[in-house]
């Protein structure tokens, strides 16, 4: 039996609303992508923090503060209004946390609907959503009055008004174009509302747009997360100080003869090191003591994770022929195979070692055992089965692509999660739900990982290198004639490297819109996600996972496709938008 049809099936999430996947670039008022917007933001907070402003504030002294910003941070003038916005939400954002969700409005715009589409009547409170799966406004709706809120959708001062004078109603928030937040803000500061607003990405009126994990962070702000002050910038850093020579030699004690030594290098060598900071990131949210020094037993985790992580990359690199790694030789290219094989065996040893030597009691050392010997197990059943379709290549089909990757990628960060929580002695509670969140994270890592690659010139470098990928696999299927032609050579080995287009590829990918349903499934998969936390009673940990999401993929880039495509997803400025 070919692995084409070994492999089964995966479950795709459920599809996301049409207005998720119009990708428009913001007006000119608003920074132009996610990364400038959370910079700002990142900028916002810490002035806030300095600062300590107070609301409610009256709109012309909270543009002083905006103004004072602009200018610390040499930003646009443009930007004013958005800053003053995000400020403003700041000084509120504790006191918004505090109010109980059933004391709280959800207020949207109509103009989040599909316009052409909607079903939806109107009475004189607003839009009466039809749950119709078009738009986002169902998505909010749900999960808003899940926990308790009132929701609107519709625009204008009074019906607001008449709400906050029932004294039901003590915190907004509110979705909405910049102009109509101008509009409205004298009538919130004047009654002393607590208010947080989320500005749309257009002015259009009409199938506008809003970025999703930050409506969905706000909505869900509690007090009951201990963790929302927690800076996940500082703790990342932090986590990649523990790998230099000399912190690893305080956890792991002086390197005893070559093959350690060439071990240590590599831990050292480069990563994000998103799998150790997601252990600690577990246990910060898990532990009784929080806000105390960091128990020295978690530094131990955090090796251990990263052995394991950089031991599975030595060996798969071997075993798919590749000669770079983070832009240098792989290690088997500068020492051999054998080397390499030895290094890495070395490694997994070393995790299994901290793991033991972490402090933990038996029972908990027994139970991360298994839960890193359970990992490698996943790990190699996905890379099995690629090993196993390199050796009778021929075309897989997207889903087929996304189940081997629900086996290779997702198990680490499984592990590395269940690790922080053991460690913590809280994971009998959320086990589950790491296991759900992780398998979706791991294959939107993946999908986006796919994506970078086909953008480099050198993701088939050679026969042996290409392996599935599912905007390969989705271009193989959405093509026709030729450029079918060419995918099916290409997944079935027949292309000789040095004769390889690849131009012809990405053209390939981007006409017969294989990118535009990679960038939907990418966006599927970190929503279910988030979906998979809704039943986590643990606040702290479903705060810092749905944040934790955001982070992984605002640091991720896609890089590399045609000018159109970059302007019409947002990499470029909008003033490019008119030449291209």
């Amino acid at each position: 039996m070919s692995t084409a049809t070994s492999i089964s099936n995966t479950k795709l999430p459920a599809p996301i609303p049409a207005t998720q996947t119009r990708f428009r670039a913001p007006k000119k008022n608003i920074p132009q992508t996610k990364r400038e917007r959370d910079e700002l933001l990142a900028h916002i907070r810490e002035y806030n923090a300095r600062v300590a402003p107070v609301a409610p504030m009256p709109l012309d002294e909270l543009e002083v503060h905006a103004r004072k910003i602009l200018e610390d941070t040499d930003t646009p003038d443009l930007y004013l209004h958005y800053t003053a916005v995000l400020l403003n939400n700041e000084m509120w954002s504790e006191t918004l946390a505090s109010i109980p969700y059933e004391r709280r409005l959800l207020l949207m715009p109509k103009c989040l609907r599909v316009e052409d589409k909607c079903p939806a009547p109107f009475d004189e409170f607003g839009l009466l959503c039809k749950q119709c799966g078009l738009c986002t406004i169902e998505d909010f709706q749900k999960e808003a009055e899940r926990l308790g809120y009132a929701v609107l959708v519709a625009e204008g001062s009074a019906v607001v008004m008449s709400l906050i004078q029932t004294g039901k109603i003590e915190a907004i928030v509110g979705i909405s174009c910049l102009p109509v937040l101008e509009r409205t803000f004298p009538y919130v500061e004047a009654a002393a509302i607590p208010s947080v607003a989320v500005p749309l990405l257009q002015d259009d009126c009409i199938n506008t747009t809003v970025d999703i994990d930050w409506v969905w962070d706000i909505i869900h702000l509690t007090s009951e997360d201990n963790t929302r002050r927690l800076n996940l910038n500082e703790l990342q850093s932090d986590v990649r100080d523990w790998f230099t020579h000399e912190a690893l030699e305080e956890v792991m004690g002086k390197a005893d003869g070559v093959a350690e030594e060439i071990a240590r290098d590599w831990l050292v060598g480069g990563g994000k090191r998103w799998r150790p900071f997601l252990s600690v990131a577990a246990f910060e949210a898990l532990r009784e003591d929080r806000g105390q020094e960091l128990p020295a037993g978690l530094r131990h985790i955090a090796v251990a994770v990263e052995c394991f992580h950089k031991a599975s990359l030595i060996h798969d690199d071997i075993q798919d022929g590749d000669a770079l790694r983070y832009g240098n030789p792989t290690l088997h290219e500068k020492h051999g195979v054998a080397v390499a094989i030895n290094v890495g065996d070395l490694l997994i040893g070393e995790g299994y070692r901290l793991l033991a030597e972490s402090g933990a009691d038996d029972t908990l050392k027994a139970e991360m055992v298994q839960v890193a010997g359970q990992g490698q197990r996943q790990l190699c059943r996905g890379q099995g089965d690629e090993l196993n379709w390199s050796l009778n290549p021929g075309p897989l089909n997207h889903k087929q692509v996304l189940e081997i990757h629900r086996y290779k990628t997702s198990p680490a960060f499984e592990v590395a999660l269940k690790l922080g929580a053991a460690y913590a002695d809280r994971l009998s509670g959320v086990g589950e739900v790491i296991e759900n969140y992780s398998e979706n994270l791991g294959i939107a890592y993946q999908i986006r990982d796919d994506m970078d690659d086909v953008s480099d010139d050198s993701f088939v470098g050679s026969e042996e290198s290409f392996r599935p990928n599912v905007l390969l696999a989705l271009a193989r299927e959405k093509s026709n004639g030729d450029d079918k032609d060419v995918m099916n050579a290409l997944w079935n080995g027949e292309l000789a490297p040095e004769s390889f287009d690849y131009s012809k590829i990405r053209d390939i990918a981007h006409l017969s819109g294989a990118d535009e349903r990679c960038l939907t499934l990418l966006e599927m998969y970190k929503e279910a996600a988030v979906r998979s936390l809704v039943d986590l009673d643990n606040e702290n940990l479903k705060g810092l996972l749905r944040r934790v999401l955001g982070k992984i993929f605002n640091e991720l880039e896609i890089k590399g496709w045609c000018r159109e495509y970059e302007v019409k997803h947002g990499v470029r400025e909008a003033e490019d938008a008119v030449t291209a």
